[in-house]
């Protein structure tokens, strides 16, 4: 690997993108300290402060190696968009080399292929998205779409929905007839090293359960615990994978065990999605075989 992270052009952006667990942050770190860069998170889950055990972010020693950024920066309560990484990634794409790594595919497809300046969702009105889903559920929220939404939309994350509904209902126009207004991309492909990473399915899932409970070892239910008074379902932090089954757990509703198994299926589950969202765009990357990273 030392030997293929010597070849990356030193002047050049570097863009990570795969399933969770599948050593992306690792591999960052590793050309971070080769080459020179700064880290950049390109993971949903990830910006929030109350999450660093539950969603694998990089450890205080970690961060000590190389530069890291937008970690942690975004409070607890806080909506965060894909609009929202844009405005905060830009200052970062100069001076030092960005080395972007995520496993969140929208904040990649915003940097490498432009993203719409879509008007904020006012407050009355993602209220009333959340209210809906609770009334009515995903699948009849997802119904509610127009058909060029729904065609490659991720319907079963209810953040997605919810946001394209809200587009909707704010605007009056579907959010891909917005996406169709789409301004030059920050970072083209062909001016990056962009690095797919691919990992076979018997390969990630040992790996997802070895990495869950070491989460659990490093105080992820503590951090659960702690936002325990203020939890709320709709917020975009909630959507982290395996915080509904700690909260279930901590307010007696399961035991431990079960908590962890349900958590682990939701990341499979997870990881399967994400596989398949970046299989479908892999035109123009690099892929990289997981195992021999």
């Amino acid at each position: 690997m030392l030997q293929f992270i010597d070849d990356i052009p030193k002047d050049r952006p570097v863009l990570i993108a795969g399933p969770t667990a599948s050593g992306k942050s690792s591999l960052a770190l590793a050309i971070a300290r080769r080459g020179g860069g700064r880290i950049v998170n390109a993971d949903a889950l990830q910006v929030f402060a109350d999450w660093r055990s539950l969603t694998a972010r990089p450890s205080p020693e970690e961060e000590t190696l190389a530069p890291h950024a937008l970690y942690g920066h975004i409070e607890w309560m806080r909506a965060y968009s894909v609009g929202d990484w844009l405005r905060d990634v830009t200052p970062l794409l100069g001076g030092m080399r960005p080395i972007v790594v995520g496993g969140t595919g929208l904040y990649f497809r915003a940097l490498t292929e432009g993203l719409a300046d879509i008007p904020p969702t006012p407050p009355d009105v993602r209220t009333e998205a959340q209210a809906r889903l609770v009334d009515i559920g995903l699948t009849a929220l997802a119904a509610e779409l127009s058909d060029d939404v729904r065609v490659d939309l991720d319907l079963s994350n209810p953040m997605r929905v919810m946001r394209a509904w809200e587009v909707a209902r704010h605007t009056g126009r579907s959010i891909r007839d917005w996406q169709a207004d789409t301004p030059p991309p920050l970072v083209p492909l062909a001016k990056a090293v962009p690095l797919m990473i691919d990992a076979p399915k018997d390969w990630l899932t040992p790996r997802i359960e070895r990495r869950f409970d070491l989460m659990l070892d490093d105080g992820a239910l503590d951090e659960a615990r702690a936002v325990l008074p203020n939890w709320d379902p709709g917020l975009n932090a909630a959507q982290a994978i395996g915080a509904p089954e700690l909260i279930s757990y901590l307010r007696g509703e399961i035991d431990l065990a079960a908590a962890r198994e349900q958590a682990i299926i939701a990341t499979r589950r997870y990881a399967k999605r994400q596989r398949t969202w970046f299989r479908a765009r892999r035109a123009g990357w690099t892929l990289l075989d997981a195992e021999d990273i």
